[in-house]
Formats: C-alpha cells, sequence, structure tokens
C-alpha cells in the first residue's frame, strides 16, 4: 500500500508513522516528522522515485509520499494510480491550495476557472485568465506570478492578481498579496509555491446561487442575429456567415483568438462567448469603442487594438485562430501576416471573387491547407396578404486555412509502458 499524504496548506508537519520510504518535494520532507530509519527521496523528476517505490512496494515495505494540499487535485495521485493502479494507493488529503487560496482573498470559487500552468505551457493559462472574470492559477517555475503578470499587463482587460505564497507554512511564512499585472511583472518571486487568483473585481462574486460547480455553461446559442451588434451601415458580419467561421475556428476556453478588421467585434464577441480569449483589431477609433460596447453589451472581455494589419499584429501574442473580415488591397499581406502565426487555423471572408485566388496562395504561403465554399443563403421576409417569401442575402466566399497534422511514425513500435515525466510536485 501506497499512503499519499497531502500536507502545506495549513496545520503540523506530516506524521509518517512507522515508513521505511517516504517521497516528497525538499519543503515537505522538512516539515515532516520521519521515522530516522526511514530512506527519503527527494522529488525531482519522477521516473526515478517512481521505481524507488516500486522496489519497495514490492519488498513489503510501507511507503509514504508526500505532496500538496490535496493530491487528487492536478497532483501526485493521478502518476501514481496509472503506474500502480488505485487499489494500491491510500490517499488522504488536506486543504487544497486554491480553495486555502480563496479563503485567504475571502471569496467562494464554486465559479471558478482553475487551471494548472505547473510543467505546462503557460499560455493556456493566460488565456483563461483574459477570457474569465474568476480564474485561479497553479504555477510552476517559469510560469509564476511574475510571467504571468507580464502576459497581462497589456491584455487590455481590467484585472487585479491575489497572490498566495508558502501556503500553510508552520514557521509562518503565509503571506497573500493583491497587486496589478504589472506590479506582479515587477517584483521578484520565488520558484514555487503560488497560487495566483486573477479577478474582475466587479464579478468576483457569482450574483446567484448556483447549481453545478466551474465556470458558467456555454451559451444557449451562437451566430447570434445582427440586431443584437451595434454595427454602422449593416457593416457586420451576417449570422449564417458567423456560423460557418464559428465551426472552423473551433474558440474554447484556453484559446486566443484574433478578429482582423473587426469592425463591430461580431466575431470576437462570440469567440469570447465561447470562452476564448479574444482580440478584435480595427483601423477606425468609433469601430474600436463599438467592439468594446458590444463586449460589454454581451458580458464578455475582449481586447480592442487600434491599427491596420498586418502591421497592428506585430506585438500581439501568438493566435490559435484568427478571422479575417476585412483588409482591401492588403489582403494577400494580412492573411500571409495570420497564417504563419496561427497554431491552427485561419478563416476569411469576403465579397470580391478577384480576391480569392491570392487570399487562398496566402493561406497555403502561411503553412496552411486552404479549403473554402460560397455562401448563399435566403431569409424568408413577409409579403402583403401574410405570405412570405425568400429574401437573397449577399453571396460571401468563406474561405479557411488549416494547419495540417504533424505526421506520426510509420509504424507503431511496441514497447513497455512508462511512467511520465511531469517533474517535481507543485
Amino acid at each position: 500500500m501506497i499512503t499519499v499524504l497531502g500536507v502545506g496548506t495549513g496545520g503540523p508537519g506530516a506524521v509518517v508513522g512507522d515508513a521505511a520510504l517516504v517521497v516528497g518535494a525538499r519543503r515537505h520532507l522538512a516539515a515532516a516528522t520521519l521515522p530516522p530509519d526511514a530512506e527519503r527521496v527527494e522529488l525531482g523528476p519522477l521516473a526515478p522515485a517512481l521505481t524507488t517505490i516500486e522496489e519497495r512496494v514490492r519488498a513489503g515495505g510501507r511507503v509514504v509520499v508526500l505532496a500538496s494540499g490535496d493530491p487528487g487535485f492536478f497532483g501526485i495521485v493521478r502518476v501514481l494510480a496509472d503506474r500502480f493502479g488505485s487499489a494500491a494507493l491510500d490517499v488522504r488529503p488536506s486543504a487544497p491550495a486554491v480553495a486555502v487560496a480563496f479563503a485567504r482573498a475571502g471569496l467562494p470559487w464554486d465559479d471558478a476557472v482553475v487551471v494548472s500552468a505547473h510543467g505546462r505551457d503557460p499560455r493556456v493559462a493566460v488565456n483563461v485568465c483574459r477570457a474569465r472574470p474568476k480564474v485561479a492559477v497553479l504555477t510552476g517555475p517559469g510560469a509564476g506570478p511574475g510571467e504571468l503578470g507580464a502576459a497581462l499587463a497589456t491584455a487590455g482587460v481590467p484585472r487585479t492578481l491575489v497572490v498566495a505564497t508558502a501556503r500553510g507554512d508552520p514557521d509562518g511564512g503565509e503571506r497573500v498579496v493583491r497587486l496589478s499585472p504589472a506590479e506582479a511583472a515587477a517584483r521578484h518571486w520565488p520558484e514555487s509555491g503560488h497560487v495566483v487568483l486573477c479577478l474582475d473585481g466587479t464579478r468576483a462574486v457569482a450574483p446567484a446561487q448556483r447549481t453545478i460547480g466551474g465556470p458558467p455553461p456555454g451559451p444557449d446559442g451562437w451566430a447570434l442575429p445582427e440586431a443584437a451588434f451595434a454595427h454602422r451601415d449593416s457593416m457586420v458580419t451576417k449570422s449564417e456567415v458567423r456560423a460557418l467561421a464559428l465551426a472552423r475556428l473551433g474558440p474554447r476556453l484556453g484559446d486566443l483568438v484574433w478578429d482582423v478588421g473587426a469592425g463591430s467585434g461580431s466575431v470576437a464577441v462570440e469567440c469570447a462567448r465561447l470562452g476564448a480569449a479574444a482580440i478584435a483589431v480595427e483601423r477606425t477609433a468609433d469601430g474600436v469603442a463599438r467592439c468594446l460596447a458590444n463586449a460589454t453589451a454581451h458580458g464578455v472581455d475582449v481586447q480592442a487594438v487600434h491599427g491596420t494589419a498586418p502591421g497592428a499584429l506585430e506585438e500581439l501574442p501568438d493566435p490559435d485562430a484568427v478571422f479575417v473580415g476585412g483588409g482591401g488591397a492588403d489582403l494577400a499581406a494580412i492573411v500571409t501576416a495570420c497564417a504563419r502565426r496561427a497554431r491552427r487555423a485561419v478563416v476569411v471572408t469576403l465579397a470580391a471573387l478577384d480576391r480569392v485566388a491570392a487570399a487562398r496562395e496566402a493561406l497555403a504561403a502561411g503553412g496552411l491547407v486552404p479549403d473554402g465554399v460560397l455562401l448563399q443563403s435566403a431569409r424568408l421576409a413577409p409579403l402583403p396578404g401574410d405570405v412570405t417569401r425568400l429574401a437573397a442575402v449577399n453571396p460571401v466566399f468563406v474561405l479557411w486555412g488549416s494547419r495540417a497534422p504533424r505526421p506520426g511514425p510509420q509504424r507503431a513500435q511496441p514497447h513497455r509502458a512508462q511512467p511520465r515525466q511531469e517533474g517535481a510536485l507543485p
């Protein structure tokens, strides 16, 4: 049996009894009461520790693994269960670090999004913080409060960071600091031991009692009617076109989407409603104001950038997907710039047949596989005498390019399953 003890979020250090082997991070081992003859393994890479655990289990010795808070929540339980089976584990959690951090901030957290940046690509955590008003980030080396603050400082969305440091330190080292993203970026932080709450102070408390935990569910529908957006002279992406564009963009929580030539920002707003972080790039000042007003009206956060593409795109973080709804004579240059930086897809809408070939070539030049359709629709419209006709909507070319999947190995090779390398415990 492997006993997994959650420690480090309050109370005295763990008492491990008659363990023959104790495994844990340096700070956990230092705080625990250990038998004098117990073997100690300080966690770094997991593979050597797992091998030692397996040897002790086979020999019949008691093994104790120390982990932060609730080790079943983004913790060591996953890799132990994968290696040894759930029946071999006796898990004894303490308070999850996220729960402690929200408690210190005096906030409920049933409506929070929790994302781990420990040993993972931090851009996902940044995008979630841009898109959601209440997020808890489990940090790690290279993805701490400073890096998170630096990425959010120029995001154009109002956020406050609450950094909970050295949670439950028995020596009284626990600290909770409230500061702006820019202030967090300017401060030196230790390598580990943080939970960062990223909050929109105006929406940090849900207005009603929750039934289902986690972030709010997705919208009831999408491809909203044009009347749902403020726009100028009907300069708004039509709902039928938006529906297909959203299907090809695939916006989701953790993504970043650019809406280039945003106009009213309808595509950016719809992507944000589906959980993605969104940046609307618009060359006119009144268009920027309109994008922000539409985002506010729909209760989402959209960063609006006043500038002309492709130059305005240079300083933006790389997107997962891009929608290009305008461009004129510069369309090919804009699409090429977007295609080179998009991680997944670019969608282009245009009315002029003469520009289709150039847009397809630009998608291909950016390393994407191009495709597209001519979208034609007709809407039901009333006629006098209580009858209905079909009113044609202007046809629109919807082009898209997708990043080709990386080729896999030619032939699967049989091998013995190896433990995953997840690094040190958070």
